[in-house]
């Protein structure tokens, strides 16, 4: 059974679908990435597995419990944790007061300092960890945020563009990061814009066009699907 499931959901904005019966799997152990052009709804479908945003229609499942009428703080605490596409770090905490805060919820005061510093070494961010957060470069402060998502001890992560401002080395380091964390056995959602890191490090992958799913499978059936070619990287079908 996979991990985290949405099913058919819908959200709309006024008279506009921005998703649009869209089902989406999440298993444990596994990277699965969701691309497609900006405005395909990638972010919404990030806000309404959270909690942050109530479906139309549809439902969204956690383990097979039906999580779709609970709120983000719940689902936090059941394993769910997720970056954002716009920074939202606290800027003038440290980086480690960044990552205690969310270490308090996971884990409890009495394990936040120990969990706060594993990551801190599990992501090289110990030399930086009393530096504010609005001092770091983007790719830093990126990392952080996905720091600060780990802090939670998360069975499923959530991340939105989490390596926009990296540089290639720090996008390889990044791509390790994401197979070590399928391989400890977290469940990972990851969307991103770097073709190079999805078609690397995921295990599957989503398209979505207009709010719905337009195709999935592993990246080498992706890299040659007409409707993603065509839809998503420009490319016309021949």
């Amino acid at each position: 059974m996979p991990l985290l499931r949405a099913e058919e959901v819908t959200v709309a904005f006024g008279g506009r679908r921005a998703l649009d019966g869209v089902s989406l799997t999440a298993e444990a152990g596994r990277v699965t990435g969701l691309i497609g052009p900006n405005g395909a709804g990638k972010s919404t479908l990030f806000d309404v597995v959270c909690g942050l945003r109530r479906p139309r229609t549809g439902r969204v499942r956690l383990d097979g419990r039906d999580i779709t009428r609970e709120g983000p703080a719940r689902r936090a605490r059941r394993g769910l944790s997720r970056t954002f596409q716009h920074l939202e770090l606290f800027g003038r905490l440290s980086v480690r007061d960044n990552l205690l805060v969310a270490a308090e919820l996971g884990s409890g005061r009495r394990q936040a300092s120990r969990t706060t510093e594993a990551v801190l070494d599990r992501l090289g961010l110990t030399q930086v960890a009393d530096d504010p957060a609005d001092a770091l470069p983007t790719g830093l402060a990126r990392l952080v945020e996905v720091g600060r998502a780990l802090a939670l001890d998360p069975r499923v992560l959530l991340l939105d563009e989490p390596a926009a401002g990296q540089d290639a080395e720090e996008t390889e380091r990044f791509a390790a990061l994401l197979r070590s964390l399928a391989d400890g056995g977290t469940a990972v959602l990851l969307v991103e814009h770097d073709m190079s890191l999805v078609m690397g490090v995921c295990d599957e992958v989503y398209v979505l066009d207009l709010g719905a799913v337009v195709a999935c499978g592993p990246p080498a059936r992706i890299r040659q699907d007409k409707a993603v070619l065509a839809a998503y990287l420009g490319e016309a079908q021949p």
